[in-house]
This record gives C-alpha cells, sequence and structure tokens, in this order.
C-alpha cells in the first residue's frame, strides 16, 4: 500500500474487492491531517512564532503520519481475516462451531484498528489545538482541513467499530470497544470547535 500511486491506490479502492475498504480510507484520513498540521507548523517559523509549541508539534507529527499509515495496513489485513473465516466450511456441527468462533475472533480483530486509530485521531487533534494560537495565519485553512480530515477518520472508526461489536464474543473486548466508540464524540466536539476557531480567525 505504501509504494502504491495515488492512482493505483484509488483504482484498487474502486475494485471489487473488499479490501482496502473505508477502514484502510480512515486511517489515510488521520495521516493527512498529521501531515498537514506538520506543514503549517514548518511555516510558523521564525521569531514572530513560538518556538517551542511549533518543534513539540513536529516532534510528534512525523510518527503519528507511520503510525496511522500502519494502522491502515492493519485493517487491510484484519478485513482479510474477516473474509477468511466467512468462507470457512460448516458443513458439520464441528465445522459450524469452528467457524463461528474464527468469525468472532476475526471481528474483534478487525475492530482493534479503528479503536486504535480513534486514540490516534485523538493526539492529532490536540496539536493542531496546540498550534492553532501560534500558526502562520496565511495557512490556517490547512488546520480546517486537518480538523476536517480527523472528523472523517473518527466518523469511520466509529460506525466499523460499532458493526463489529455484536459479532464478538469475549465481552471484555466487546466493554473495551465500546468504551473506544463512546470517545468518538468527544473527538468530533473538538475537532468542530478547531475548524470554529479557524473560521473566525479567517474572518478577521
Amino acid at each position: 500500500m505504501r509504494e502504491e500511486t495515488i492512482d493505483g491506490f484509488l483504482r484498487h479502492l474502486a475494485a471489487r474487492t473488499s479490501v482496502p475498504g473505508g477502514g484502510v480510507t480512515a486511517a489515510l484520513h488521520a495521516a493527512q491531517a498529521a501531515a498537514l498540521i506538520a506543514m503549517v507548523a514548518r511555516f510558523s517559523d521564525g521569531p514572530r512564532y513560538d518556538a517551542q509549541v511549533v518543534g513539540r508539534v513536529l516532534a510528534a507529527t512525523d510518527g503519528l503520519i507511520a503510525e496511522a499509515l500502519e494502522l491502515a495496513e492493519a485493517d487491510a489485513q484484519a478485513f482479510e481475516a474477516v473474509t477468511q473465516a466467512y468462507g470457512l466450511p460448516r458443513e458439520s456441527q464441528a465445522e459450524g462451531e469452528a467457524r463461528s468462533s474464527a468469525i468472532a475472533k476475526a471481528l474483534g480483530g478487525a475492530a482493534r484498528p479503528p479503536a486504535d486509530l480513534l486514540a490516534l485521531s485523538a493526539r492529532v487533534i490536540g496539536l493542531a489545538e496546540d498550534l492553532l494560537p501560534a500558526a502562520n495565519r496565511n495557512l490556517a485553512s490547512d488546520l480546517l482541513a486537518a480538523a476536517a480530515s480527523v472528523r472523517a477518520a473518527v466518523e469511520i472508526s466509529r460506525v466499523n467499530i460499532e458493526v463489529n461489536v455484536p459479532g464478538i464474543a469475549d465481552q471484555a473486548v466487546r466493554d473495551e470497544l465500546t468504551a473506544a466508540v463512546g470517545s468518538a464524540a468527544a473527538i468530533i466536539v473538538r475537532a468542530d470547535h478547531l475548524s470554529a476557531g479557524v473560521r473566525e480567525i479567517l474572518s478577521r
């Protein structure tokens, strides 16, 4: 995936295949958000800007981009496992039980990357919040783009967890994932608040 051209990836995404899908695009939204924040930080240099804030943001963004790309790959692999589990034979009772167990396990695995992406998205929006007061105003709109990308990542991740949770047998895993879903609304509120802050700056 990392080696694909944008054109190749989009053709792959548009094809009649289950992978890549929404979960991969969510991770890419988060990666793009982190990259946009890094760009704004790099243009917010010089004596007019807060070097400490800019340095802290830049120290974190490159790592978050890499983490988001890793989650994109993990999501694709996890969904492949779900597809394989549903393809298992179920002719006998034993086969049916083994298949059901494999599906439940695979669904738990498929919900893990989006849950991790929610946590990463919170960190990304936090960096944008820190940077906004210190940012080069000429690039404020790029922070709005980052906020919109985070929002998309969170919306997609939340629904991808929600659709998988009912099929997960392990109650502890279900509870953990439900808690992760509960964090999504607060991140969306933060993204919307950041967007409003950018619009206020642009209206001055």
